[in-house]
């Protein structure tokens, strides 16, 4: 398979190749997980991919305790399902310990991480709490030890689900924290299934190689677990002879199949969900994606291809909607671009006054240095 055809495989998977009537618990439970660490991103990732959506549908989710948000795959944020986020939380805790020893490294030293998690459990069974609030009152449990370390390691080894607010974006920067099994009503599954995980991850982001596997779920026995699964699977050939599995009845269309155009938000799902992401990313635009601080642009996807970056400006009641091409696009590109840009920033800054697509000059490009579409 080529790298556009993979690429085609996974939009479809990802509802990329065209808005789909489904419901947003629907579309999570089939993207399998959507990347969280800012609140607003899930909502436009699913604004991106669903028909109709309304930023209500997942607030109401979130109220109702179907979706969670909480730290699973890579120590990272994530809406999940949750029923999936039970499911898959055992299975993923080796993975989460063994990034807590990767970050920690000599600050974890005298850290009982049992002892911790256990008083932390405690001050969380009294009701929800901010993470300061924890650290807090773990720094006088345990005088001695590194505080942040400690906060770290209850982040990763204690199941905890954000508590959703009222605000716009359902979550505000400094979120209560509260035991999963007091949120959802009922006890986390105490065995994993790392197989459940990999089927998962396949069915919404593959075809993929076992690295590619690992690199989204972090799971470290992610080689073993494919070839355990491999039975289940069909085995493809890249471009550069990799084998790459896959469910056998999952969707891949032809390589020549119309992408159309979409804004991404911050940390999508297709931007992190591989570690070859040439499928989606030219290698000479990966500085301008991937960021430092481990921050990751929100983009544009162009023919299936990740095509530059979108940034939103708010000076009192005026938004605007900025697109970065990182080369000059094309005039139908440019103007079903407006109309997506144009859209989402009415979702994005429902308060605003007035809104303006623009687009922003290209790299190579010497005439001007940003163009207005049209006023919106």
């Amino acid at each position: 398979m080529t790298s556009r055809a993979l690429g085609r495989a996974t939009l479809a998977r990802q509802l990329l190749l065209g808005r789909e009537r489904a419901p947003a618990l629907g579309a999570i439970e089939r993207l399998a997980a959507l990347q969280a660490q800012a609140p607003r991103t899930p909502f436009v990732a699913l604004w991106s991919r669903v028909k109709g959506f309304r930023r209500e549908d997942l607030a109401r989710l979130l109220a109702d305790r179907a979706v969670v948000r909480a730290t699973t795959m890579r120590g990272t944020l994530h809406l999940l399902a949750a029923g999936d986020y039970a499911s898959m939380r055992a299975a993923l805790q080796p993975s989460l310990t063994k990034g807590m020893h990767a970050v920690l490294r000599n600050r974890a030293t005298g850290l009982d991480v049992e002892a911790v998690t256990t008083e932390a459990a405690r001050f969380f069974g009294d009701e929800p709490r901010t993470f300061t609030e924890v650290r807090d009152f773990l720094v006088k449990r345990f005088p001695d030890v590194d505080e942040r370390a400690m906060g770290f390691a209850v982040r990763l080894h204690l199941p905890l689900v954000q508590v959703p607010t009222g605000s716009p974006w359902s979550f505000t920067a400094t979120a209560d924290f509260a035991l999963a099994e007091s949120w959802l009503g009922a006890p986390l599954p105490a065995g994993g299934n790392s197989d459940a995980i990999v089927l998962r991850y396949l069915a919404a982001l593959g075809p993929a190689t076992p690295t590619d596997v690992q690199s989204w779920t972090g799971l470290p026995d992610a080689r073993e677990v494919v070839e355990r699964l491999r039975p289940k699977l069909c085995s493809l050939k890249g471009e550069r002879g990799r084998e790459l599995f896959d469910l056998p009845d999952a969707p891949r269309p032809p390589e020549d199949t119309p992408a159309p155009v979409r804004l991404l938000p911050e940390f999508d799902n297709v931007l992190l969900g591989h570690a070859d992401r040439k499928r989606f990313v030219s290698d000479e635009h990966r500085t301008r994606i991937y960021l430092p601080g481990l921050r990751v642009a929100a983009t544009f996807l162009v023919d299936g291809r990740i095509a530059g970056t979108w940034t939103v400006e708010r000076t009192k009641g005026a938004a605007s909607l900025v697109l970065a091409p990182f080369a000059a696009l094309p005039k139908t590109a440019s103007t079903d671009l407006h109309e997506e840009a144009s859209a989402l920033l009415r979702f994005v800054e429902p308060e605003a006054s007035s809104f303006d697509v623009r687009i922003a000059k290209a790299a190579g490009r010497k005439t001007g240095a940003a163009r207005r579409v049209r006023a919106s």
